[in-house]
């Protein structure tokens, strides 16, 4: 039975491409992806664009286009990336520019348009957000952009008209896995059991790493071997939708059972529905085997006709958040910190800083679970010992700019207002991007794939 061999190139927006590299070198692949988005990244990329239009696209991505290019030479796989954030077409053409400087003119570069509906965005304002249950416009901050999950018809487009490289903006995690099995197999758009498991092998590439080891790895509990040497996973699926995860034998990481099944559970709510704009899969009766060393097969996916909508989310400017951090070391540390806090707190009155939120960690005591949890375990662990070394970090969300400036100004002058000992401090003002999800029909975005 034919198989096409899937690498994954990239888990998110600023991974490593050494991993990719390898693979196309070594993994006698078919097609490798580069999955670079979160729901956040292309809110950041379409202030970038507004800022400059012809940036907006993955920041690394000359960067790795430039090594990509230069292995695709030798190895010619088929390349399906995402790194076109909110700028795919200009992404394309510097994609077309720098194949050109490397003599690589008859590469075939294509790009996917569609998903960005920011400018029509007024015809949905009636909509309900997914995350408040109320209509899109009871947002308070300035919206910034409007990107919908498209699905695979893009892509597949693209494929059927010879690209080499095909670049999109925001297409749904596992479409960029799903399209080229479409096209490879000739799968219809109604056979949804089949659909359904290339979602699943989709869903198990998007994250690279992650399915090799790299998020299971517990040191004394789940050993991962070489994590310094972790390697991107191989995705090898049959025309009837099985799928067999494994990596290459001289990189690190494994692919086990286990670290299939975290994979599978991932970001997963209903495991009977799992919606995406081609299909709803339906993971509930999955069944993963152990085939071989570093080689795990998974069957029993079924699939649904797609709902009709595809989730778009909106990006809109939610708060500045201004922080200060400071460091206390040697004996008496926490007693220090803590009394830096009660001069924050003071100093704050003083000034008239009003924070919608503000929060105060003793970073290594308590600022992962709170001081509850964190001090009650801490007693249980160390019952005698004295913390040697703390940094109070404190954070504070604002509507404005200055509010949240001052934040980290009050943290640097207790360098000589006291207590003693401090030092390190570091303080930041972020403009803080929130993300409201509305769901859009299908019909509504026009898809298409355009060659440079």
């Amino acid at each position: 039975m034919r198989k096409v061999r899937i690498g994954a190139g990239a888990g998110y927006a600023g991974d490593r491409i050494e991993p990719a590299i390898d693979l196309m070198k070594q993994g006698n692949l078919d097609y490798i992806i580069f999955e670079c988005l979160a729901e956040r990244t292309i809110s950041i990329a379409q202030q970038r664009k507004r800022n400059n239009p012809d940036l907006g696209y993955n920041d690394l991505f000359e960067y790795r286009m430039d090594q990509i290019l230069d292995a695709w030479r030798d190895f010619p796989v088929r390349i399906i990336t995402n790194m076109g954030a909110a700028n795919p077409k200009a992404a394309a053409e510097k994609c077309r520019e720098m194949a050109d400087q490397k003599g690589l003119e008859d590469i075939k570069i294509f790009y996917v348009t569609g998903d960005d509906i920011t400018s029509r965005l007024d015809e949905y304002m009636d909509f309900i957000t997914m995350e408040t249950k109320e209509p899109l416009l009871a947002i308070h901050g300035d919206i910034i952009s409007a990107n919908g999950y498209i699905g695979s018809d893009g892509i597949v487009e693209a494929l059927k008209m010879g690209a080499d490289i095909v670049i999109t903006g925001r297409v749904a995690d596992p479409a960029l896995t799903l399209a080229p099995l479409i096209y490879e197999f000739g799968w219809s758009m109604n056979d949804y059991t089949r659909l359904g498991r290339g979602i699943l092998a989709g869903h198990l590439l998007e994250c690279a790493g992650q399915v090799t080891g790299g998020y299971y790895a517990d040191p004394g509990f789940k050993e991962v071997p070489d994590l310094w040497n972790l390697g991107f996973p191989i995705a090898e699926v049959d025309e009837d939708g099985v799928c067999t995860i494994s990596k290459l034998e001289s990189a690190g990481g494994a692919v086990l059972e286990d670290i299939v099944k975290e994979q599978i559970l991932y970001e997963i709510q209903d495991p009977e529905n799992y919606f995406t704009p081609d299909v709803v899969a339906d993971f509930s009766q999955v069944k993963v085997e152990q085939t071989g060393k570093n080689q795990v097969t998974i069957t029993g996916i079924d699939g649904k006709a797609p709902n009709g909508y595809f989730k778009t989310s909106v990006g809109y400017h939610d708060c500045f958040i201004g922080e200060g951090q400071i460091s206390y070391g040697g004996s008496n540390a926490l007693q220090k910190a803590e009394m830096a806090r009660d001069i924050l707190e003071h100093r704050f009155a003083i000034t008239q800083l009003e924070f919608e939120e503000i929060r105060y960690d003793y970073i290594g005591i308590n600022s992962l679970f709170g001081d509850k949890i964190s001090r009650s375990i801490s007693s249980k662990l160390n019952p005698s010992e004295e913390s040697v070394e703390v940094r109070l970090r404190v954070a504070a969300r604002t509507r404005d700019f200055y509010t949240a400036e001052r934040v980290g100004g009050e943290v640097e002058a207790l360098y000589t207002n006291g207590p003693c000992g401090g030092g390190g401090v570091e303080k930041s003002v972020k403009d803080v991007i929130g993300i409201a999800s509305i769901l859009i029909p299908a019909a509504h975005f026009l898809v298409a794939a355009v060659p440079v």
